[in-house]
């Protein structure tokens, strides 16, 4: 009877202590699943707001030149305004590191008559100064 009374003793406890184990596992389990969805809504969370950031960033930006734009079309230069800025633009394209420059067709034209224009002020210095 003793033995018979240790040996349920022994089982009762064998199998406290399996459900015990099983109920940490379950428990390490959930606890692992709760911390793996908590970190994908994270990087979840961080990608939403970068890619938000992005958009507002574009969006800031090409109001800016939507603005500049405005500005320019409401101050109305002149063409000879227009062409001494593609001038300048195409200086600062000339000293970057490109090996070939593609020159628009509008632009060979404003060459040359830049280049009338010095003939012409040339020969205008050169009657006062023959004067």
């Amino acid at each position: 009877m003793e033995k018979q009374m240790k040996a349920d003793r022994e089982k009762r406890a064998s199998i406290l202590l399996a459900e015990g184990e099983k109920q940490a596992a379950i428990t390490r389990a959930e606890g692992e699943k709760e911390s793996a969805i908590l970190r994908a809504e994270a990087v979840k969370e961080q990608k939403i707001r970068e890619a938000e950031g992005q958009a507002q960033a574009l969006l800031l930006v090409q109001k800016a030149k939507a603005d500049s734009i405005r500005l320019i079309n409401d101050a109305a230069p002149t063409q000879n305004m227009l062409a001494l800025r593609s001038m300048e633009a195409m200086e600062r394209v000339a000293d970057g590191k490109a090996t070939k420059i593609i020159v628009p067709s509008d632009m060979q034209n404003l060459a040359a008559t830049v280049s009338a224009i010095k003939a012409v002020a040339g020969d205008a210095g050169a009657a006062a100064a023959a004067k």
